[in-house]
């Protein structure tokens, strides 16, 4: 009697209508599928019930994180070959209504129910976030905000290194994750023209690595602002043991109730991303509001590839259940499109693509190595979904489906002049 992995093997590739680029290995120990291939563990019956349930990513992500799906094997081989089965899919119920149409369809899907055990479905990890949707309230993104940083500094301090710079860093002549990082905050004080005595207000400062590089490397006086109150503290015990607290202050402030400007300069990094595109232009006007006349402001943004038809745009299901909720992606067109409306002169923009692919490998690869702590300091499910968004963003990046980009703007006086360098790539 064959084992179920050949089971699976035949109902799934009969499900899809092609060949599974994967192995599977079942609960019950038996193997089947393309020799050499990487292998998709299956744990137990449950994991069929998730996928089931929510085809594409969501159920993928939900067994992948309880546990009752793994990868033997290379794991970024292993999701590019699903990329296509899983990611792209999403949770088009469009597409799927349509594919249950099909006699063979529907014939593979009563294989695989009762393959699975029970017609339920498990209940989601306790690691999936419930919300009501994207609001973009303070109340909901602090709430967002808390749930993605406020899983301990110590984890983070295991993935990210000594730098503590959750955004890519910038590899110039290859070095180490920290040396990159170091020259990424250096360029960004480049493009922002920092001079001695300056104010830079830093949106989303992290956990203080840019306010505390400006401070001390440019003689600026910083004022960082996040949501997350662990990220506050952090921030201020290096900016204390920088010797740096008559330059440098941390608040735990909404980038909306930040009212003492001018600034010279404001650095926004990784930040955006939360913002939402139904307040994108609310957030751009703060931050001309918040700029004197011809200061700069730099902001680092993850962006996606434009859609001709951009209402067919959904925000990514794992990311936004268990990553970054409320989360939204625009394509860089887009975040020039609404910075300028809001007065900005946009100088320069800088695709940082490969860069962060290289930096998000780094990532993985430590926390692959120290699993075991990783595990203790959150949970099992936690860890798990960070190694999965990490490993799955590497293949994004690297595929050109997201990139990251820099964007330099300008607050224009009334004269005009930009005070911009005539060769943006000077930086001086």
């Amino acid at each position: 009697m064959p084992g179920a992995a050949s089971r699976l093997v035949s109902l799934l590739g009969q499900l899809l209508g092609a060949p599974l680029p994967v192995r599977i290995r079942a609960w019950d120990g038996s193997e089947a599928g393309p020799p050499g291939a990487p292998t998709l563990v299956v744990r137990n019956r449950r994991a069929l019930r998730r996928l089931l349930w929510k085809p594409g990513e969501l159920g993928f992500a939900r067994a992948w994180v309880a546990g009752d799906l793994g990868v033997d094997g290379d794991l970024y081989t292993a999701l590019d070959l699903m990329s296509g089965l899983v990611w792209e899919r999403g949770e088009d119920t469009r597409s799927t209504a349509e594919a249950l149409r099909d006699p063979e369809v529907r014939a593979a899907v009563r294989g695989l129910v009762r393959m699975g055990g029970s017609p339920l479905p498990p209940a989601p990890p306790r690691e999936e976030v419930r919300r009501p949707g994207h609001l973009h309230t303070r109340r909901s993104d602090r709430r967002a905000v808390s749930h993605h940083y406020d899983v301990g500094n110590d984890f983070y301090e295991l993935v990210l290194g000594p730098s503590m710079v959750y955004s890519c860093a910038y590899w110039e002549d290859g070095g180490t994750l920290e040396s990159a990082q170091r020259d990424k905050l250096e360029l960004v004080s480049r493009k922002l023209g920092l001079t001695p005595g300056q104010r830079l207000l830093d949106v989303g400062c992290g956990w203080g690595s840019m306010a505390v590089h400006a401070a001390r490397e440019h003689g600026v006086s910083v004022v960082g602002i996040t949501l997350s109150q662990e990220q506050a503290a952090y921030a201020r015990k290096r900016v204390a043991d920088a010797g740096l607290t008559d330059r440098v202050e941390i608040r735990v402030q909404d980038y909306r109730d930040v009212d003492d400007g001018p600034y010279d300069a404001i650095s926004s990094i990784g930040m955006a991303e939360h913002v939402g595109a139904a307040r994108y232009l609310e957030y751009a006007d703060v931050l001309y509001r918040l700029l004197r006349p011809g200061g700069r402001l730099l902001n680092h943004q993850i962006g996606r590839r434009p859609r001709r038809d951009e209402s067919s745009y959904h925000v990514d299901a794992f990311i936004d259940a268990y990553v970054f909720p409320d989360g939204e992606l625009a394509p860089v067109g887009s975040t020039v499109t609404q910075l300028e409306p809001a007065g900005f002169e946009v100088r320069d923009v800088e695709s940082l693509r490969e860069h962060y692919a290289l930096t998000l490998r780094r990532w993985v690869s430590n926390l692959e190595a120290r699993w075991a702590r990783a595990v203790r300091l959150t949970s099992p499910g936690r860890a798990r979904v960070w190694r999965l968004y990490m490993a799955a963003s590497v293949l994004a990046f690297e595929r050109n489906r997201i990139g990251v980009n820099q964007v330099v703007a300008v607050r224009p006086p009334d004269s005009g002049a930009s005070g911009m360098p005539l060769r943006a790539r000077t930086w001086n």
